[in-house]
Formats: C-alpha cells, structure tokens, sequence
C-alpha cells in the first residue's frame, strides 16, 4: 500500500505547523513559504503569531489539552509538522489530531521515549487510513537516518553502524533546555542486535571527522536516530557519538541561546554529521556538512513534505525516512544550500 498522495486541490498543498511560534517552528514556515506550501501557523498562544498573521498567513489557536481546537486547527490541511517538545507531552495529541483528520503527520523530536512511543502507537492506525507517521524527522533522527540508509546502500545488515555528531557550538533553545530536563529516560543503543541501555559511565573515545573538525573527543550520546535507524536498519551495533564540544555547552546553564548571524536568521553554528557502517572488513562512510543545527531541521522535514504530497514516498504507516524515501536522492535535494558532502566514499 502507498501512502495517500496529493491530487490538485487547494488542500493539497497546505501544511499545518504546530508549535510556529517557536525557534524551530518559525524556519519551518518559511520553508513551507519558499517552497510554495501554504503553511497553517498555529500555537497555543495566537497572540505569538502576530507576524505570520501580518503576512497574510493563516493563524489558529489550540492546545494539546483540547482535541476540538487541534482539530479546528488542522482544518483544510494535507499534513501537519509538530515543532512543539517536549514532544513527550506534545506528540501523542497531534498525532491523534491527525489521524482524526486522516492526513500526515511529522515531527523532529529528538527525544527516544517519544519517538518509539509514536512508532507503537500509530503504525496501524496511519496504514488504515492510508497516512503516514514521521516522527524525529529533524536533525536529530532522520538527518542521521538518511545518512546511514545511503552508507548502507544494497546491504541488508551492518555488523556495525556508528554515527558521529561535531558541532562547533551549541547554543541551545529554551525548548532545548525543557526538554532536557524532563526527558530523563535512559538512552538507548543496539548492542548484538537488541535496544539496550547505554553502558554507564558512557563511552569517551577519538573520533577522526573530516575538516574542519579533524580529530575530536566524543561521547556516546544517543538521541532519537538509534530508535529510528533500527526501525528498518539491521546490525549488531548502532552507537551514536558526540563532541565533547557540544556537550560542554549543553551542559552548561550560562550557554546562552542562538543568535541570528545572517539574512535567513540562522546562527553561526557549523555542524558536521559522519555515518560509517562496516560488514566484515568492508567499510562505508558518508559525512554531511552544514549550518545551525535548528535551521536546517527546516528544509529537512519540509522536504519529506514535499515528497509526501508530490507522491514520491514509499508505502503507509509509522515510518523511518531511509524506509520510504530514495536517501540519496533525498540528500542530494539539499545540496548545495542546506548541505555539502564532505566525504563520501560509499
């Protein structure tokens, strides 16, 4: 079965954003905008939309505490986007909102527990009524996804996949700082082949990332990209790795948040995502280079979107990226503006 696609109706090609008030929800609209998606801005607090209403885009209230409002919300779209976390509180009502209305839903949590939780839930649900259900469609999660799908290439089984995370800074959003200290479920990773909590103390090793990073201290930290990664990729271990950089600044309340540093409202954050998948003695590896990690979740999930609503993805249901869409040609589409391929020796 495929997912339901679009026709040529005017619903066809609108997107409801929930959380558009937000740091990450605000690209998202001007993505949609750029790409010539109607977007649907909506917030609990409509008052925060003042600038989306300016331009002439639709503005609507509604809280996860009130399905009628969610539903009056998502009226007259074809898919909704939740940029809204911690998704723990946030995922299971939109989700359910969007089932209710039998049209798409995406997030980009970061965030395990939900992420899994959403994959349990609404796999049936989304293949009866012909939908699909994305979620960690953000830079946590399918960016990495993608990338390991495209390492992977005619491989059906990895005996190792390991994802490395460089960040020059991460100056984290006050979302970023909620969630962090209401998810404090244990992380977890494939070892010989099963989802297991991540050993404690984790993990500190060397990691030779291409520049402009090179070598660099990191740390096993995984996020929402194992629960994805292993919903359709085999292999006896899956561990993600993250500088040491980025996880001091995490860490450290005086960080403050991000700063805009050009036209576009991105800041100067440069990230670098390595992905190398080995079986025996042979070994893949692919790495991405790009800018501000919030920013670019933007172009990312839209265009998963996009591909959705053009009926260029692959079956129905609670999905990972790397299982319906063409990963190659997925990252390709974000070349030259939102990515570049570092290495790519595959």
């Amino acid at each position: 079965m495929v997912a339901r696609s679009s026709g040529n109706s005017q619903q066809d090609r609108v997107v409801a954003v929930f959380g558009a008030a937000g740091h990450t929800g605000r690209f998202v609209v001007s993505e949609l905008l750029r790409r010539g998606i109607t977007p649907i801005a909506v917030a609990r607090d409509v008052a925060k939309l003042t600038e989306f209403a300016d331009l002439g885009i639709a503005v609507r209230g509604a809280s996860t505490d009130d399905p009628d409002s969610l539903d009056q919300a998502f009226r007259g779209a074809a898919a909704v986007i939740n940029c809204a976390g911690p998704f723990l509180d946030t995922a299971d009502a939109v989700a359910l909102a969007a089932l209710r209305a039998g049209i798409h839903y995406l997030d980009v949590t970061a965030e395990q527990p939900s992420a899994q939780a959403t994959y349990d839930k609404f796999d049936m649900a989304a293949r009866d009524a012909g939908v699909l259900v994305i979620p960690a469609m953000g830079f946590y999660g399918g960016f990495a996804d993608l990338l390991v799908t495209a390492a992977m290439g005619d491989w059906e089984f990895a005996d190792e996949i390991r994802v490395g995370i460089a960040l020059d800074s991460w100056h984290p959003t006050p979302g970023t700082r909620i969630t962090g200290e209401k998810n404090t479920a244990r992380r977890m990773i494939v070892a010989k082949g099963e989802l297991t909590p991540v050993p404690q103390p984790a993990a500190e090793i060397d990691w030779d990332f291409p520049e402009p990073f090179a070598r660099q201290k990191v740390v096993e930290l995984p996020f929402s990209e194992i629960v994805v990664i292993s919903r359709h990729a085999r292999s006896s271990e899956l561990r993600t790795y993250l500088n040491r950089t980025a996880l001091s600044d995490v860490r450290d309340p005086a960080t403050p948040p991000p700063k805009p540093a050009d036209e576009k409202g991105r800041s100067a954050q440069i990230f670098l995502v390595e992905a190398t998948v080995r079986k025996g003695e042979q070994i893949r590896r692919i790495a991405a280079e790009g800018r501000d990690i919030y920013a670019f979740s933007a172009p990312l999930i839209s265009e998963a979107v996009q591909r959705i609503l053009d009926g260029r993805a692959r079956g129905c249901g609670a999905q990972a990226p790397g299982a319906i869409f063409d990963a190659r040609d997925y990252l390709d589409a974000l070349a030259p503006h939102h990515l570049s391929f570092v290495v790519a020796a595959l």
